[in-house]
């Protein structure tokens, strides 16, 4: 075996130990968290282990009954609620307007876009104030109209990406279609709406997956507990006044992982090729 070889071999040894080794470290806090739900409170903080030393299938039994007037279920059903209806109006309003910023030409277009997207610049901190006092005097407190109507004006990020993909298509497609008698409104759904699957698959599970953890608005915007999403019943396990039952929040929010976890499994060939084409010119 020469010299170079053994360098290789060696090289590639290290690489992937290194890589294992980063690997454990950041999926390090899930097991962590998956272990602890199947112990109990005295185990939780005594033992560093993360085999439990009895099985308690009992937490999940009693973070899913929450307390007596509402289960646990009434918060998924919420997420589910606030995430799915979100996800359809930011993805399907972010793609018309990128095809307008895309191929509708009109006075001020790049000054527009520009100001579209500086405003992913802008933190949520500074806008939420004002927001809270316009959807307090529409009324809109505790419901979910303040976290899903302002979805469907659409998101920059989302514009943005979709922009670059529909930039990448040629005209000549436009020119085709309108030949056979298509308007604009059929040219993006007929024709350029399906050509974009990447980056609208993209968008759909980076949306789900920020509506899915979102707290800080149902925090501002929501107050009665049978509005609760997932993120607030979480908080609601721990009491100060009381002791808090660790195991079973540990329980819940393993259960609030799998929504994310299946969906990453089933389109993560989406999320990396979305994200690595855009940008790129046909």
């Amino acid at each position: 075996m020469t010299n170079y070889k053994i360098k290789h071999i060696l090289g590639q040894t290290v690489f992937h130990i290194v890589v294992i080794l980063l690997g454990f470290l950041m999926l390090y806090p899930i097991l962590w968290m998956v272990s602890n739900s199947f112990k109990d409170n005295a185990e939780i903080f005594n033992s560093s282990s993360l085999i439990p030393e009895t099985f308690r299938f009992d937490n999940y039994v009693r973070g899913w009954k929450f307390n007596n007037s509402v289960t646990f279920s009434t918060f998924f059903y919420n997420s589910f609620y606030y995430t799915i209806l979100s996800t359809i109006g930011s993805v399907l309003a972010s793609s018309l307007v990128a095809y307008g910023f895309a191929r509708v030409p009109f006075r001020g277009r790049s000054f527009w876009y520009g100001c579209m997207f500086m405003t992913m610049m802008i933190p949520y901190q500074v806008v939420m104030v004002p927001q809270f006092i316009i959807f307090h005097k529409l009324g809109w407190i505790n419901s979910f109209k303040p976290l899903i109507i302002p979805q469907f004006a659409g998101l920059p990020f989302f514009i943005f990406l979709m922009v670059q993909f529909i930039r990448q298509i040629p005209y000549e497609l436009d020119d085709s279609a309108k030949i056979d008698g298509c308007n604009r409104f059929m040219i993006y759904s007929r024709i350029l709406f399906p050509l974009i699957k990447p980056a609208v698959i993209t968008s759909t599970i980076f949306s789900f997956y920020w509506r899915w953890d979102d707290f800080l608005g149902p925090l501002l915007f929501l107050n009665k507990p049978r509005l609760f999403t997932v993120s607030l019943a979480l908080r609601m396990f721990s009491d100060p006044m009381t002791s808090t039952d660790w195991s079973a929040i540990f329980a819940m929010g393993t259960l609030t992982l799998l929504p994310v976890l299946i969906i990453f499994l089933i389109f993560q060939k989406y999320i990396v090729q979305g994200l690595v084409t855009t940008g790129l010119k046909g």
